[in-house]
């Protein structure tokens, strides 16, 4: 059962323009570490950020709340699993709202795809219940 849809769509440009203009306090304020150590790696830097920034606002969106109610940007975090696969990994108050809106009985599951093509990112973020012993 979907729970959440949410899509974001961002210019790497701005991404760019930003990270020159407030470097590490941008990057300290939206990203988790594992996203900043991954990104740091990442030849298209910026690129790296702009995904996972549209991850986020997708997110956000795809829990019913956006950036407020207690869902801050680094309660949402792009991890891969071990496979490779993108998911998000939620902590705080993107946590709680998680738990809130995932049926009793249920356990959530957060499907996330990202893609760039400069100048654009692009993040689609779906959140879906499926039974508790489904895996």
């Amino acid at each position: 059962m979907i729970l959440g849809i949410g899509n974001d769509l961002i210019d790497i440009r701005r991404v760019e323009k930003t990270l020159e203009r407030f470097g590490a306090r941008f990057v300290d304020r939206v990203f988790t570490p594992v996203e900043q150590a991954k990104s740091d790696r990442r030849r298209m830097r910026a690129a790296s950020y702009a995904k996972r920034f549209a991850a986020k606002e997708a997110c956000s969106k795809a829990l019913g709340t956006g950036l407020r109610k207690g869902v801050f940007w680094r309660d949402m975090g792009v991890i891969n699993l071990p496979g490779g696969k993108p998911t998000m990994k939620l902590t705080g108050g993107a946590q709680a709202r998680l738990e809130e809106i995932t049926p009793k009985g249920m356990r959530p599951q957060i499907d996330v795809t990202i893609t760039d093509d400069f100048p654009l990112a692009q993040a689609i973020v779906i959140i879906s219940a499926v039974r508790g012993d489904e895996t």
